[in-house]
């Protein structure tokens, strides 16, 4: 199971780095409303410029502290969790605008995995 939980940590952080650095202003499917980029994404949302950056801040931050986590294990948790909530406010934010549901899918498959690492990385603290 650690090649399992080995292989979250590094999709997650990946994922994050990988909307949050580098496609960042690119148009996508599931963008909220009628955005084009994360940033209009954050406005359709009613979300400012300041939880743009703070919330881009915290993603970054626990992408690397899940990253970290694999020779650190301690960074693991709270960076998982910073995500899980994220991801539950993103999902939160589909909803509000009533934007179909596979635009959260991404949140949704996220979600999913920062819960498993979680989970698993319960079990692994208990050995």
């Amino acid at each position: 199971m650690i090649w399992l939980y080995r292989l979250l940590i590094i999709l997650v952080s990946g994922t994050v780095f990988n909307v949050w650095l580098l496609r960042l202003g690119n148009a996508t499917p599931y963008r909220g409303g009628t955005a084009n980029t994360l940033q209009e994404e954050f406005l359709v949302y009613g979300l400012n410029e300041t939880l743009f950056y703070l919330i881009g801040g915290l993603k970054l931050l626990a992408a690397v502290g899940l990253i970290v986590g694999l020779k650190v294990s301690k960074t693991v948790k709270p960076s998982a969790q910073i995500i899980t909530v994220l991801m539950l406010g993103a999902i939160a934010m589909h909803l509000k605008i009533g934007d179909p549901i596979i635009r959260s899918l991404p949140a949704i498959v996220m979600l999913t995995m920062c819960v498993i690492i979680l989970r698993l990385n319960k079990q692994f603290q208990q050995a």
